[in-house]
């Protein structure tokens, strides 16, 4: 099967074809491939003169069909995930999982007592052939083309992603998780996440994020869409270990109806440039949003990353927290939102940026944007930036630790407050990649 280089109408018709997808998704994409060509680069944040959109890849057929079995899968493929722990943490503390590698699933697994309560978990081509009424009544209503050249683009050509879809009144104990690798050079990887937690429903969901380094840049533009009933909560998890030559610039949007709840929860490292604002839309009274995020960046790497937390109705909260490391000539940017609407009375946002500079060289900027309609809404901002001091590394060097250990414990503590929102297993995890970047 060939690869997808050219980008035109054809190429669409013939991925739409590939998936036999109805009629209304290839019209959706037709529909933001003409959006894409009109569409400039964003105007603000990293520069992406380097990125040459004409030398990506658009779609990769599979090396493989999916498989539900992890021993089905090809030996070559199965070692990749291996790697990182998929067979295990399935078995430890995962209720379901979802692989992907290029522009295809190949694995996926939900425990069957998930199953049978009406639960479902698969991969988006499946949610969009086995389950057409819930797909299109929410697909694509939060994320438009027109939000920015990069939604269009995965409008157009999007492939893999996750369907998660969770009933009333059912809460999944366990996370469900997604992997997505780039494997191939001059490969785009445009998933799409779709995630549907009914009234008074509860999900934790987890995404890992890696590619192997090559010398060439490639790109990642995924698209994620939460919709959160009204008492229901949903927790959106990412580990981002992409490696310094991937563009990762995505478009993430939730809807948080009465009372519900929506987290989103973010583990940066790796990329040569990302761009991130994942966004709540807090439509019903006492709706809640939150975003946590910790970001490192090193020599060559810039990071712009924060959120948009936008009340729409009475008696919303919000909560933003952000914290970043700048090490080496390494750039972090924080650039957020808080829009909160006239009617929406009585609403609360916070929002905390630190940022903490490992190096001279490094370097850290915030633009924060508060838009308030509403007399009666309580808005704080606190924002810092500081150096790692010498004169705690050197009491604590005085107390016996070296200048890594002592280096260490203060990068620690100063993410703490995001890391403690991350199950064990993935918080260990992400210290561990922070301790090879940083050593």
């Amino acid at each position: 099967m060939p690869n997808f280089k050219t980008l035109d109408k054809n190429t669409v018709r013939k991925l739409s074809k590939r998936k036999q997808e109805p009629l209304w998704m290839l019209d959706l994409r037709l529909e933001a491939l003409e959006v894409y060509k009109k569409t400039p680069l964003p105007s603000f944040g990293p520069s992406l003169k380097n990125l040459n959109l004409e030398d990506i890849t658009f779609y990769k057929s599979p090396e493989t069909a999916k498989k539900n079995s992890w021993e089905d899968i090809p030996a070559d493929v199965k070692a990749d995930f291996d790697k990182l722990g998929i067979p295990q943490a399935e078995k430890d503390f995962l209720a379901g999982v979802e692989a992907q590698m290029n522009s295809e699933a190949i694995y996926g697994s939900l425990k069957e007592k998930l199953k049978k309560q009406g639960i479902i978990f698969t991969n988006i081509e499946e949610g969009l052939q086995k389950h057409p009424e819930i797909f299109q009544k929410y697909f694509g209503k939060l994320v438009k083309p027109t939000d920015n050249k990069f939604s269009a683009l995965n409008g157009a050509v999007w492939s893999g992603g996750s369907f998660l879809y969770v009933p009333e009144n059912v809460t999944v104990t366990l996370p469900l998780q997604a992997y997505f690798k780039i494997g191939a050079l001059n490969l785009g990887q445009f998933e799409r996440t779709l995630i549907i937690a009914e009234k008074g429903s509860k999900v934790h969901y987890v995404e890992g994020c890696t590619a192997p380094s090559y010398l060439k840049n490639m790109l990642h533009a995924g698209v994620v869409e939460v919709f959160v009933a009204e008492d229901a909560q949903v927790k959106y998890t990412t580990i981002q270990n992409w490696s310094k030559n991937v563009y990762n610039l995505v478009t993430k949007k939730s809807s948080v109806e009465a009372r519900g709840k929506m987290s989103w929860v973010d583990a940066n490292l790796g990329s040569k440039v990302t761009m991130k604002y994942p966004a709540c839309y807090l439509r019903g009274s006492g709706a809640h949003g939150e975003m946590l995020s910790v970001a490192y960046t090193g020599s060559g790497q810039v990071i712009s990353a924060g959120a948009r937390m936008v009340h729409e109705a009475p008696m919303t909260t919000s909560k933003v927290v952000s914290k970043s490391l700048a090490g080496s000539k390494g750039v972090s940017n924080y650039r957020g939102e808080v829009l909160v609407k006239e009617g929406a009375k009585n609403s609360r946002a916070f929002v905390e940026c630190d940022s903490l500079l490992l190096t001279k060289t490094a370097k850290s900027n915030s633009y924060p944007k508060l838009v308030i309609k509403e007399a009666s809404a309580q808005v704080e901002h606190e924002a810092s930036a500081s150096k790692l001091e010498e004169e705690k590394l050197q009491y604590l060097r005085s107390r016996g630790l070296s200048f890594l250990e002592a280096k260490d414990l203060i990068v620690q503590g100063f993410i703490e407050p995001v890391l403690e929102q991350l199950p064990l297993e993935y918080a260990l995890e992400f210290n561990q990649l922070l301790q090879g970047d940083l050593l």
